[in-house]
């Protein structure tokens, strides 16, 4: 039995910040921030956008892509860590507004960036074993960073969601495979307001061990290639990290660039790689092949070789909205209006 993607939404807020507005107000020199991170702007919440409303808005679309009801939805799993509740799940507020049955398994998420890609492997599961017809897997953040820190410019908001099914596929995940470990290169304690990170851990023993083991997995697993695919999405918390990976693991920049997001909105956490899986899917064609490997601090990465099927050439079968036309609706703030719509003012 095939299982795979239903149908898919996106959600990215219009605000931008630019780096060079970042970097004027802490006196560094934005070239040389772009340069090292490879970002440009970042895409910020509105006041009344959180990752609540970004995991709704993405649900939406994603069961208007797939056109079934709401009530077909066996279980819902929002990824994500910046929930607006610290108790209290996000998965009930989006099965209330999505119009969801009762009947329904319901749960939030957490490890990292790759919650949402965690909460797609548990929906595979529970379809193909057929204790539910459809999963909805969310990833959605409004990533935090602290003011003057490196993060500040890297830090984006947005979130997709992942219809999860065996019938209807537009796209058939043919295979998953995971690679973990206890790698503390990044957290946020309890009550803490705002990350830390080791940067010692950032690179080598976190992201690129982690990434590079789950993909060489997935080739072996799958007895694939690099060039066998017409498009790779890889976790993507700057610029640099992603091309590098690719290029060490021995895909093409050119196969990379359709889902490469962050120079534009940031890193979107658990969003990252479902909303860049999200770009290609929408100008995928039938037959097209999709390797996709998520990251998440901690550590972990989740990596996936899809098939993109007939069904995805049908009409409706796609968002109405694209993930590149959601990129183009942009406002730019100034750093006053970010801190005011990110909150970071605190009374004393």
């Amino acid at each position: 039995m095939s299982v795979g993607i239903v149908g898919y939404g996106a959600r990215i807020p219009a605000h931008r910040i630019k780096v060079e507005e970042i970097a004027r107000v802490w006196n560094k020199d934005p070239a040389k921030i772009t340069e090292s991170l490879g970002l440009r702007e970042k895409a910020v919440g509105c006041l009344d956008e959180d990752s609540a409303t970004f995991a709704v808005e993405s649900a939406r679309a994603a069961i208007k892509s797939a056109g079934i009801l709401p009530s077909e939805i066996g279980a819902i799993f929002v990824g994500s860590e910046s929930k607006p509740y610290a108790v209290k799940p996000t998965a009930t507020i989006v099965a209330a507004a999505i119009g969801a049955s009762t009947e329904l398994m319901a749960a939030d998420f957490e490890f990292a960036c790759k919650a949402g890609t965690a909460a797609m492997q548990v929906c595979m599961g529970m379809a193909i074993s057929g204790m539910i017809k459809y999963g909805l897997a969310i990833g959605t953040d409004t990533s935090q960073g602290r003011p003057g820190d490196a993060l500040e410019y890297s830090t984006g908001a947005g979130g997709a969601a992942m219809l999860i099914g065996t019938q209807k596929l537009i796209a058939e995940i043919e295979a998953t495979t995971s690679y973990t470990s206890d790698t503390p290169d990044f957290w946020r304690r309890q009550h803490a307001e705002f990350p830390s990170h080791a940067g010692r851990f950032t690179a080598e023993p976190a992201y690129f061990k982690h990434v590079k083991g789950a993909s060489t997995a997935l080739l072996e697993k799958t007895n694939t290639k690099p060039g066998d695919y017409d498009y790779a999405v890889f976790h993507q918390p700057n610029g640099k990290f992603p091309i590098r990976v690719a290029k060490m693991l021995g895909f093409s920049e050119e196969v990379l660039k359709p889902g490469l997001l962050v120079p534009e909105i940031g890193n979107t956490y658990s969003g990252a790689t479902m909303l860049g899986l999200s770009a290609v899917l929408d100008i995928a064609k039938p037959g097209d092949r999709i390797f996709a490997c998520s990251y998440g601090s901690g550590a972990g990465a989740d990596a996936f070789a899809i098939r993109v099927t007939d069904e995805i050439a049908k009409p409706g079968r796609k968002p109405v909205e694209s993930v590149r036309e959601m990129i183009s609706r942009k406002h730019y703030l100034t750093y006053a209006e970010y801190v005011k719509h990110r909150k970071k003012l605190k009374s004393l």
